[in-house]
């Protein structure tokens, strides 16, 4: 993952670990405080978040762990498309350009300019050059797409 995408998921565990998972801890003290817990609507749905903020948390545990951070602002530049670069591309049916930054599955925001690497286009376009013409699959057919410039940053 990108350095920024790192720093995101270290952001939300940090967010899981030191806000949601205490007040959550408060929620569960608030409902058991109530009386019979067999009939507790509210101790039902904290402990229901609870586990679902365990969950989350030991997934962002896993993360972080197996995380490859690359930053590719330090790689030799040259026109080849790779994980990290910046890419502009443009439609050859429609003329239409675009921009996306190929970065992991966890970052990917395709409104944000953001694709990730294993999506059709970031598996068109990694390891093809400026001036190559892509092909790739989408719900609404085969779109075609020339890579008219990389950008390392």
């Amino acid at each position: 993952m990108t350095p920024a995408g790192y720093q995101k998921v270290l952001a939300d565990l940090n967010l899981h670990r030191q806000v949601l998972r205490p007040q959550n801890m408060v929620a569960l003290e608030e409902a058991r405080a109530h009386g019979d817990l067999s009939e507790n609507a509210e101790y039902d749905a904290a402990k229901d978040r609870q586990s679902h903020i365990e969950g989350r948390i030991l997934e962002l545990e896993a993360k972080v762990s197996l995380a490859e951070v690359i930053d590719v602002s330090k790689a030799t530049p040259s026109k080849r498309v790779i994980f990290g670069t910046t890419v502009e591309l443009e439609d050859e049916d429609t003329g239409e350009s675009f921009t996306y930054r190929i970065v992991g599955m966890e970052e990917a925001d395709v409104k944000a300019g953001l694709v990730s690497y294993s999506s059709p286009i970031g598996r068109a376009v990694v390891g093809r050059s400026v001036g190559d013409s892509v092909r790739f699959d989408t719900p609404k057919g085969s779109r075609n797409l020339v890579i008219n410039a990389v950008h390392y940053r």
